[in-house]
């Protein structure tokens, strides 16, 4: 996430864009062309490999426009071998894969070593995408013990997969049950955040947006600007809210409004937060970021500020929740598994908000105060189910495509 106006020193405009793209990386932002075409391949040949395992159904979309589950990807999986997180795995040594925007206190980690005796090795494989294509495309030879960073949207895609093997922590416990989506417990959910439509508030031409229905009202007209769903991940949960919330037979009436009453699209976030919102000293006043942007903006304002520049339209809110998982052919799985318990303890739970900017799991973690004062959680989020995501993405995006080029 990221936030500025252009007569803002450099060095606050340095810290809170470091800050803000923390989240917008590791939800697979696109950053760079390489990055963007790296992904794809990567993502087309996983789907080459899961050609028969795949199970989606086009069908599933019913006349009176509901969403209907395509996907078995919860089903319970054939295998499911008994992982023992008792076991004295001093002296181990794990690889835990992440996404690049992964990040912890230097400290954090060395207290689990410091607690086990097992030797963590962080590997950055890349955004979300590439992380869970480049781990089923190795499923067969994990090249890592436990994964980090599948989230939501890529779920069932690592479910179908086989990626990971059940395990049921005990710190589960102190996990809210929606979170918990995998009945199986394969992906243990470790943080969670929401995708928001934010606002600058002294730079709308009149009250703050209420709901997604004002985005496309005249008085808003050139003010929105958003993400490419295909190259962006906050773009993409901005177009699942839009589709949770007027439903199969709406949400593309409403996007044609939209790019009606004057909405941009930009190929990722930091060209939308950074280039055409008020925050980078453009002209468009309201924007698709996260729900813990405005914490973000309070603390790395400088000079101090009160209160943050910007708000949360809270009816636009996508939750995406990130999850970990013990990868399927690991030799470790042991030592595995207490690392999964670790990150659902509260030392790494509450180093996760000020680090990565994302709410933790652990129901027991302590907020830092700017994420109570600034950054309350929408108590009913937009959702869609994972299976559903997974099998209508593309035909989602080729609609979507089809609007906004037309």
């Amino acid at each position: 996430m990221k936030h500025s106006r252009n007569v803002l020193p450099i060095v606050r405009l340095f810290a809170v864009a470091l800050a803000l793209s923390l989240i917008a990386a590791a939800c697979g932002d696109d950053v760079s062309e390489t990055i963007a075409s790296s992904t794809a391949e990567a993502e087309a040949m996983a789907d080459d490999a899961m050609e028969d395992e795949a199970m989606e159904d086009d069908s599933a979309m019913e006349d009176d426009g509901a969403m209907g589950d395509a996907s078995t990807c919860f089903d319970a999986p054939a295998d499911s071998p008994l992982v023992d997180s008792t076991v004295d795995a001093s002296g181990t040594t794990i690889t835990l894969a992440t996404h690049d925007s992964f990040a912890l206190s230097d400290t954090t980690l060395a207290e689990f070593t410091e607690a086990t005796g097992i030797t963590v090795e962080q590997v950055a494989v890349g955004d979300a995408g590439q992380l869970v294509s480049q781990s089923i495309l190795t499923k067969d030879n994990p090249t890592a013990d436990v994964l980090f960073g599948i989230d939501n949207s890529f779920l069932c895609r690592g479910l179908e997969a086989g990626l990971f093997v059940p395990y049921e922590s005990p710190m589960l416990a102190t996990v809210d049950t929606a979170l918990r989506l995998d009945p199986h417990n394969r992906a243990t959910p470790i943080d969670f955040g929401d995708v928001c439509v934010n606002y600058w508030s002294e730079a709308l031409p009149g009250d703050a947006p209420a709901s997604l229905d004002d985005l496309i009202d005249p008085a808003n007209a050139g003010q929105f600007v958003t993400m490419n769903p295909e190259t962006s991940s906050p773009g993409f949960a901005f177009l699942l809210a839009t589709i949770a919330k007027y439903g199969e037979d709406g949400w593309e009436d409403y996007w044609t409004s939209l790019m009606a009453n004057g909405a941009s699209v930009t190929a990722g976030w930091s060209d939308a937060y950074y280039g055409e919102f008020t925050a980078g000293g453009g002209e468009r006043s309201i924007v698709t970021s996260y729900a813990s942007s405005p914490p973000a903006e309070f603390l790395f304002a400088d000079p101090p500020v009160d209160a943050p520049p910007t708000g949360v339209l809270k009816d636009s809110c996508f939750r995406q929740i990130e999850f970990a998982g013990i990868l399927a052919g690991s030799e470790n799985t042991g030592a595995a598994a207490q690392l999964i318990d670790f990150m659902l303890d509260t030392t790494f739970q509450e180093d996760v908000p000020l680090n990565m900017f994302v709410y933790p799991a652990n129901g027991d973690a302590e907020l830092p105060e700017a994420f109570v004062e600034w950054g309350p959680l929408v108590d009913d989020a937009l959702t869609i189910d994972p299976a559903t995501i997974e099998a209508h993405r593309d035909d989602w995006t080729e609609r979507w495509n089809a609007i906004v080029t037309s």
